[in-house]
């Protein structure tokens, strides 16, 4: 299929950026978004020109490298699905395709489409550790938790860290993601030492970074490609009221 592409393209995090046009022929169906990507890289080398900058890694679904913004909507049209598990079945011979880096203060661009996420990094950092002693692995069942909670801890353990719901909110909030790891944590025994200490580092370095406010507008769970659901930004403003009050 042949594609009308339009890239962001900036030289590096002081530059002025825009979007530059590109046309792609010979793209295979069964090619993914960033194979894609790979394809025009390897034209512009062979051109003498520089290649477009973006993140990956495993190009699995599962690391959150892959991080862009497919007209307007982070990870692209598929619902629960990666960047770079996106194939190229899903557009059709002729159609134009923007594609720009995650859009938030707290994510600023390094180079086209790469942005520097070390927020979340410094997020996690101010979590801290857990002291409980878990050793290696324990059978199923010799720790007891109600289900509820093993199956809801699990499901916010699910999240990758790419970020998709801080360029989806409308403030640039970053409570999604933070949310979640309070909640996949919060939720087993072995979390509970720093249950609240944890909650109040995490929101503290959230704020410092410079993330917006979460006014719940729903946007980061519609965007997760892992579908984790706002019942967590629940669950960590019940915690962050629970400990800020104990701190007081």
């Amino acid at each position: 299929m042949k594609l009308k592409l339009r890239i962001w393209r900036q030289a590096d995090a002081d530059a002025k950026g825009g979007m530059v046009a590109y046309e792609l022929d010979e793209v295979s169906e069964d090619a993914s978004f960033l194979e894609m990507l790979d394809v025009l890289n390897e034209r512009l080398i062979s051109e003498g020109e520089d290649p477009v900058a973006f993140d990956h890694d495993c190009r699995e679904g599962i690391c959150g490298a892959c991080s862009l913004v497919i007209d307007g909507q982070p990870h692209g049209p598929q619902a629960a699905t990666t960047t770079c598990q996106l194939h190229m079945r899903k557009y059709k011979d002729g159609d134009s395709i923007d594609v720009e880096p995650w859009r938030a203060g707290a994510f600023p661009v390094i180079k086209d489409l790469v942005v520097d996420r070390s927020a979340f990094d410094r997020i996690i950092q101010a979590g801290g550790y857990i002291s409980a002693p878990t050793g290696t692995a324990p059978d199923a069942h010799a720790v007891p938790i109600p289900k509820q909670d093993a199956d809801a801890a699990f499901s916010a353990a699910a999240c990758i860290g790419c970020g998709a719901c801080v360029a989806a909110c409308p403030n640039g909030s970053g409570m999604l993601f933070m949310a979640a790891k309070v909640a996949h944590l919060g939720l087993t025994p072995q979390g509970q030492p720093e249950r609240a200490t944890r909650v109040l580092g995490m929101v503290a370095a959230h704020d410092e970074a410079g993330f917006g406010g979460c006014t719940n507008t729903g946007e980061c769970s519609a965007a997760c490609p892992k579908e984790i659901g706002l019942d967590v930004i629940g669950q960590l403003n019940r915690d962050f009221r629970k400990a800020a009050i104990r701190a007081a």
